[in-house]
């Protein structure tokens, strides 16, 4: 008998069997159809979107594996970023949305991401016909000003960002008013700077930072006023949530100093506080 004869066969004899017992029910009394329906409930449970702060990344999409749902973007200045995304992701062409299964690679696209724990995850994907352009928020690495290139790096990725700076390129500081008050330059990009770049790509493919928006520059006093939300004295680390911002700041303390013995979880506390290039180091405490 031919194999494909056969395994009719069998398909009947299946269908056969199930039209014969459609439901069946198990020892709790519980029908099978049942189950099925709840399982396929839970299936069409979305979680919420991560929570974490999104940074908007410019460059090309490479590769799209539906598979594993993940993406490759190519950023300018850094090495291949593996993109995670799912049915939370909106997929956008020149801005009209599109439907997920319409993602593939594409020479330019901005795609908006956040942590998703250790991975990085697709909020939004847009696809650009014109020349991309993407906002970076990172640390500064070094400033070559005899070429005009900046480096960075940020919390989700270790490969430096590297993008051009020219004599177009705006500066302005931004925060609170005794730093933003300062006229900017490019004198802000010394190592440990924490600022935000928005870039465009010239013809050669490179990111060139349209403007450069500087948030802390080593040296600076920054007076942060709010409620401890986690303390660590052994450590002389404590997270304050801004009142005004609503940011949590992360804020190094003398753990011997008097004052340190007073603080308490929930208290609302105002606090001066030096940036030294890689943290904030308190200089005054006080309990409001």
């Amino acid at each position: 008998m031919e194999p494909l004869l056969v395994m009719a066969m069998l398909g009947g004899a299946f269908l056969s069997q199930a039209s014969a017992a459609p439901t069946t029910t198990t020892e709790a009394g519980v029908s099978a159809s049942s189950v099925k329906t709840e399982a396929a409930a839970h299936l069409t449970d979305v979680p919420p979107l991560p929570k974490g702060k999104s940074t908007v990344l410019g460059g090309s999409i490479r590769e799209v594996d539906p598979v594993r749902d993940r993406l490759v973007l190519h950023v300018y200045g850094e090495k291949p970023m593996k993109i995670l995304y799912d049915e939370r992701t909106q997929v956008f062409r020149d801005g009209k949305r599109i439907g997920l299964r319409e993602l593939a690679p594409s020479a330019h696209a901005s795609v908006q991401t956040t942590l998703d724990g250790a991975a990085i995850f697709a909020v939004t994907v847009h696809i650009l016909s014109d020349q991309p352009t993407g906002d970076y928020e990172g640390r500064v690495m070094s400033y070559d000003r005899d070429r005009g290139i900046l480096s960075l790096t940020s919390s989700q990725s270790r490969a430096a960002f590297r993008v051009m700076v020219t004599n177009q390129t705006a500066f302005k500081r931004e925060g609170q008013s005794a730093f933003s008050g300062q006229q900017s330059s490019a004198n802000d990009l010394l190592p440990g700077s924490l600022v935000t770049v928005q870039f465009d790509s010239n013809n050669k493919g490179q990111g060139v930072a349209t403007q450069i928006s500087v948030l802390a520059a080593p040296g600076a006093t920054f007076i942060f006023s709010g409620t401890l939300s986690a303390l660590d004295i052994h450590s002389g680390s404590l997270t304050l949530l801004d009142a005004k911002s609503n940011q949590p700041y992360q804020i190094f303390f003398d753990p011997t100093h008097q004052s340190a013995t007073t603080l308490r979880m929930g208290q609302k506390v105002r606090i001066s506080a030096d940036y030294d290039g890689n943290r904030y180091v308190a200089t005054d405490i006080q309990v409001e």
